[in-house]
């Protein structure tokens, strides 16, 4: 990913803009979807369609011509030569068109593909981190990934498909009514009996194809659960419990499709039978020969229905795999309109500009992540600019939920938060990332160059900017000695340790130059070795903003201005080191435990 792709999905293009309106009572499906590139679908479809018509003329040609030379009344021979020059060009006009038709579907594939994607990426990074967490990994790449490849084949392939296999008999069917209309409802028996069949396989299919892709999903979840765990499944000996949870969602999908297809087998057989060329050709021959030896037709009137009549049938049972392809299409199309109709964090009509003092207030301030517990409840707080302010307690006690709710990761469900005097949900979300930098706990690093990493907050940073920010990240001088420099690729031929993936991070947030800075316990993945290069970037980064700092290890927040001693999700003590010690509560016996464990 370049610096010119990170930006183009920050600033979006057409192909992003909101679903058209939908009809209340109907709910939404691929249509919807579809309408950006619907104009060059059906254009294609309209050249397929002629392209069918073509690719039926040359052996309506070859009967004609037939039927031109066997004539009673001796061969005719400028209707033959029209015959034979219709054929010719109507094979050229069936390339043409047929290519015209491929190169639509597959131009506007690549433009709906790109927009459904910048949408769904759009989408994703308006809504809560809550979200998140309730939808897993495998939900989600299924969603954004595997539901638009599904839609692939339907819109490069399968209007096609479906277009030929419907027109190119309709062809057949009308020039047949014209030589013999009896034996046309006689070569129509097969067409009869296996959309019978056909009707009877596909039974169900919605419910089917639901249930195959929630077997699908389920196989996914349970994949990327088990690469996300492996580690700690190794270093604690469970690889065989992680592998009996995804052989179990496998053997899951593997009975279900099994029950499928021996449910189908024998209708499925059936049409195909039925609808397979030797049965058209069977009945044709067996009733053509009745109608000659009784002498309804003349036996030269026989030829148009040997070559049409397989015609008929044949390209119905391409039917089959575009049914399945069509239905697969529309539950990936319902699963992507229920991506996108999860509701993202809202935002002001009228945005507000924030103060230029980086004060952040937090007043009255609640939150629950499911509207009946509290996490956080009566949290009044305020950080000063050019100050750093530590939250401390026991895991649980909501210090990671409060300080993400300052960049607005999730919406207060009381109170507000302010920053610079204006609520944050007042604040233009890309404003309001210019105010607030966040370095996690775990580091963040995308699968692409350490420079484009660096200056993902701010894509159209020069090199001399990124290059400022590692070394007052103290991470410079290990990038220069990677095989290609900043442009080495994070996880390719760059391969950081912990802490220098830190160093990284907050070279980004140092790029960013926010006023506001949140820290989640930013030293706890590094090495002792590098954890004084990154206090020392963190020194650096702290200069002259609003910081807030999560600390498990109080020792490295014993200088900070404030410390906010959180329980159970309330304020229980606040004030500097000094102060909270002479309290003698929570903060005190918190310092007394960690510092007997320290001199262990």
């Amino acid at each position: 990913m370049t610096g010119a792709a990170l930006a183009d999905t920050r600033e979006g293009t057409p192909d992003t803009a909101p679903l058209p309106p939908e009809d209340p009572g109907k709910p939404p499906g691929l249509g919807d979807l579809l309408a950006p590139v619907r104009g060059r679908l059906i254009a294609a479809v309209v050249a397929q369609a002629a392209a069918a018509v073509c690719s039926m003329i040359p052996f309506i040609a070859v009967a004609e011509l037939a039927r031109a030379l066997l004539a009673s009344g001796g061969p005719d021979e400028s209707r033959a030569w029209a015959a034979a020059w219709t054929a010719v060009a109507a094979l050229v006009a069936r390339l043409v068109l047929y290519a015209t038709a491929g190169v639509l579907t597959h131009h506007a594939d690549a433009d709906f593909q790109l927009g459904l994607r910048r949408r769904i990426a759009r989408h994703l990074g308006r809504l809560p981190l809550g979200w998140f967490t309730e939808n897993s990994s495998g939900e989600v790449k299924k969603a954004a990934g595997d539901n638009i490849s599904t839609l692939h084949h339907l819109v490069a392939h399968t209007a096609l498909e479906v277009t030929a296999a419907v027109v190119a008999p309709l062809t057949a069917l009308v020039y047949l009514l014209t030589v013999d209309w009896r034996l046309t409802l006689v070569a129509l028996l097969p067409l009869l009996l296996g959309a019978y069949f056909f009707k009877q396989a596909m039974s169900g299919g919605e419910e089917v194809t639901a249930r195959f892709f929630g077997a699908m999903g389920g196989v996914n979840a349970a994949v990327v659960e088990l690469v996300h765990g492996i580690t700690v499944i190794k270093a604690y000996g469970r690889t065989s419990r992680a592998h009996r949870a995804y052989d179990d969602a496998a053997d899951s999908f593997s009975v279900f499709f099994r029950d499928w297809i021996m449910s189908t087998t024998r209708a499925s057989t059936s049409a195909g039978l039925a609808l397979s060329g030797p049965a058209a050709l069977l009945v044709a021959t067996a009733a053509g020969t009745l109608f000659v030896t009784q002498g309804w037709t003349d036996a030269v009137d026989l030829v148009p229905f040997v070559l049409l009549g397989p015609a008929l049938t044949g390209s119905v049972m391409g039917l089959a795999q575009s049914g399945h392809a069509v239905q697969g299409g529309l539950q990936s199309a319902r699963e992507i309109h229920a991506l996108l109709a999860a509701p993202a964090l809202p935002e002001a009509p009228e945005p507000a500009a924030p103060g230029a003092d980086g004060r952040v207030e937090l007043t009255g301030v609640g939150f629950s992540y499911d509207g009946a517990t509290d996490v956080l409840s009566g949290i009044d707080l305020t950080l000063r600019p050019g100050t750093v302010t530590a939250l401390v307690g026991a895991s649980g006690s909501g210090k990671s939920t409060l300080a993400r709710l300052v960049p607005r990761f999730w919406d207060t469900t009381a109170g507000t938060v302010r920053i610079g005097g204006t609520d944050v949900r007042d604040i233009d979300p890309n404003d309001l990332y210019h105010q607030v930098s966040f370095v996690f706990q775990e580091p963040h690093l995308l699968r692409t160059t350490v420079h484009d990493n660096i200056r993902l907050g701010r894509p159209n940073a020069d090199d001399v900017a990124v290059e400022q920010a590692a070394r007052a990240a103290h991470i410079h001088e290990r990038i220069t000695v990677l095989p290609r420099g900043y442009d080495s690729v994070v996880g390719e031929d760059a391969l950081l340790s912990g802490g220098e993936s830190q160093r990284l991070s907050v070279a980004r947030a140092l790029l960013a130059d926010a006023p506001v800075l949140v820290l989640d316990e930013a030293t706890s993945f590094a090495d002792p070795e590098s954890e004084a290069a990154v206090q020392q970037a963190l020194s650096a980064l702290a200069a002259g903003r609003t910081l807030l700092v999560i600390a498990h290890r109080l020792a490295t927040v014993r200088d900070a201005d404030h410390i906010v001693v959180l329980d159970g999700g309330h304020i229980a003590e606040q004030g500097t080191h000094a102060e909270l010690l002479a309290l003698d509560g929570r903060y005190a016996r918190m310092w007394a435990l960690q510092q007997k464990g320290a001199a262990r």
